[in-house]
C-alpha cells in the first residue's frame, strides 16, 4: 500500500492574471486555519485578511469529526511542538473560551502489566515546563498529574473492572464544543473586518515575482460554487491550512522526486446507551498498546460531550486508495459513512476496562479522517509547519507560503496556539529579515 504523492490538478486551468489581491489568504476553514484567520484580523487590522474554505460550512472534515477533547499536553515527546503547543493551546481555551470548555479530568487506567507505562507518564508530567510562548507562566505545574490505586479510582469510577489496579488522573483534561467555538472564531474574524468565503475551492497556486503584482506572493486560483469561471487572487502572504488536503498545494509545484506523502487514517466513534456506565463524570482511557500503536491512537477511550452523552473511540484504520485506479486525493471521502462494521472490536476494547457495557448498546455515530504524513509503522510525527517563497530573492523572503503538515491530534486543542506560533513566531520571522 502506497501513500498518495498528488499536487492539484492544475493542469485543468489556465494561468489567469489576478483581479484581486490580499494581504493574508488563508487557505481551510477547519479549527486551525479560522484561528489563524482570527489572529491575523486581529493583529493586523489594517491589512486584508480572506479565508477560503472549500464546503459551506467551517470544520466539515476534521475539525468536526473528532473526540472534542481538550487534551492536556501528556503523551507526547517534551520538546516536539505537540507538547508546547497543546499546553499553551489547552490554557488558551479554557481562559478565552469559558463558555465552550469544560474542565472535567482524564483517567488512563491500567492493568498489572500496564502499571509502568502510567508511572512514566507521571514521571515526565512532573519535569514538564510550561512553553517560552508563557510571558509570565502560572505559579502551577505545567501539567498535573496524580497516581491512584486501584481503590482510588474505582471510588471515582465505580463501573472500572476489578483488573484496574491503578490510573494516572490529569484534572487538566477537558471537552470542548467544537461547533459553537468555530462559530466564535468566525465572529471575531467579521467582528475584525477579515472576510470569509464558504463553498469556495482552491484549484491552482503559482508563485508570482512579477512587480505589476504589487512585488513578491502567490496567486491562488479559486472556484466558488455555482460560478462559471475561476478566479484569481494575488495574495502576499499565502496561508496552507487545508488539513487533509494541505500536501496537494505543496506537491503541485514541487517536483515529483519530492512530493510529500500523504496518509489517511479512519476513526470510528460509537454512540452507547445501556449499562455499565451509570454516573460516569471523567473521561476514561485505556492505555495504548505498546506494541503496536506507534503513536497512531490512544486507544478507544470513552468521552462525554456537553450534554453528557457517552461516545466511544475513535479506533485506528489507515485506508488507502484502489491500486488499479488513478489517485483521487480525496477517495477518502468515501469512508465518511459509519457503520456497525467495528462495533464489535471496540466493545471488546471497552469492555476490558468497563466490562459491563453490552454490545447492543454500541450504535455507530460518526467516522473522522486524520491526516498523517507517516504510515502505519511510522513512529511519532510532530506537527510540521513548511515555509517556501515565490523564488530564492531577497525581496522574495517576505512572501512566504506557510503550510501546516500532519496538524491531527491535538491539533484542536492546540489551535489557538499554532495561530499564534504562525503569526508572532514564524511571520514575525519573515518580516525581520
Amino acid at each position: 500500500m502506497q501513500a498518495i504523492r498528488a499536487g492539484l490538478n492544475s493542469a485543468k486551468y489556465a494561468y489567469k492574471t489576478p483581479e484581486s489581491a490580499v494581504d493574508y489568504l488563508v487557505v481551510g476553514g477547519g479549527v486551525v486555519g479560522l484561528a489563524i484567520a482570527r489572529c491575523l484580523s486581529q493583529r493586523f487590522s489594517n491589512q486584508s485578511t480572506i479565508l477560503v474554505e472549500r464546503h459551506p460550512r467551517a470544520g466539515e472534515e476534521t475539525s468536526s469529526r473528532n473526540s472534542e477533547v481538550i487534551h492536556s499536553g501528556l503523551y507526547y515527546p517534551p520538546d516536539s511542538l505537540k507538547t508546547r503547543l497543546c499546553i499553551r493551546g489547552r490554557e488558551m481555551l479554557y481562559d478565552h473560551f469559558p463558555s465552550h470548555t469544560r474542565k472535567i479530568g482524564k483517567l488512563v487506567v491500567a492493568t498489572e502489566t500496564q502499571r509502568p507505562y502510567i508511572e512514566s507518564l507521571h514521571k515526565k508530567a512532573q519535569t514538564l515546563p510550561w512553553p517560552s510562548s508563557f510571558t509570565t507562566p502560572p505559579d502551577r505545574p505545567a501539567l498535573f498529574t496524580r497516581l491512584l490505586s486501584g481503590e482510588e479510582v474505582r471510588r471515582m469510577e465505580p463501573n472500572l473492572s476489578d483488573d484496574i489496579v491503578g490510573a494516572l488522573f490529569c484534572p487538566e483534561t477537558g471537552i470542548i464544543d467544537s461547533h459553537s467555538f468555530m462559530e466564535s472564531l468566525e465572529k471575531d474574524i467579521v467582528d475584525s473586518e477579515g472576510d470569509l468565503a464558504y463553498s469556495t475551492r482552491v484549484v491552482r497556486v503559482d508563485p508570482a515575482t512579477d512587480s505589476s503584482n504589487a512585488g513578491p506572493g502567490w496567486v491562488a486560483q479559486v472556484v466558488t460554487e455555482g460560478a462559471t469561471e475561476s478566479d484569481a487572487i494575488f495574495a502576499k502572504t499565502l496561508i496552507n491550512a487545508t488539513g487533509l488536503s494541505a500536501p496537494l498545494i505543496v506537491n503541485s509545484f514541487l517536483p515529483e522526486a519530492k512530493r510529500i506523502p500523504i496518509f489517511y487514517a479512519r476513526g470510528s466513534y460509537a454512540s452507547y446507551s445501556g449499562p455499565g456506565i451509570s454516573g460516569i463524570s471523567h473521561l476514561i482511557y485505556p492505555c495504548p498498546d505498546k506494541e503496536n500503536h506507534r503513536f497512531q491512537g490512544l486507544g478507544t477511550h470513552l468521552t462525554l460531550d456537553f450534554n453528557g452523552k457517552v461516545k466511544f473511540g475513535p479506533d485506528v484504520q489507515y485506508i488507502f486508495p484502489s491500486e488499479d485506479a488513478a489517485p483521487d486525493p480525496d477517495f477518502w471521502s468515501r469512508y465518511l459513512v459509519p457503520d456497525d462494521g467495528r462495533l464489535a472490536e471496540m466493545h471488546r476494547a471497552v469492555s476490558r476496562y468497563l466490562p459491563g457495557v453490552k454490545l447492543e448498546g454500541f450504535q455507530p455515530d460518526y467516522v473522522g479522517i486524520r491526516p498523517k504524513l507517516v504510515g502505519p509503522q511510522g513512529g511519532f510525527q510532530d506537527f510540521v509547519f513548511r515555509t517556501d517563497y515565490p523564488d530564492d530573492t531577497r525581496e522574495s523572503q517576505h512572501s512566504p507560503l506557510v503550510s501546516l503538515l500532519g496538524i491531527e491530534s491535538p491539533g484542536l486543542t492546540s489551535c489557538l496556539a499554532i495561530a499564534e506560533h504562525v503569526v508572532e513566531n514564524i511571520l514575525a520571522d519573515v518580516d525581520r529579515r
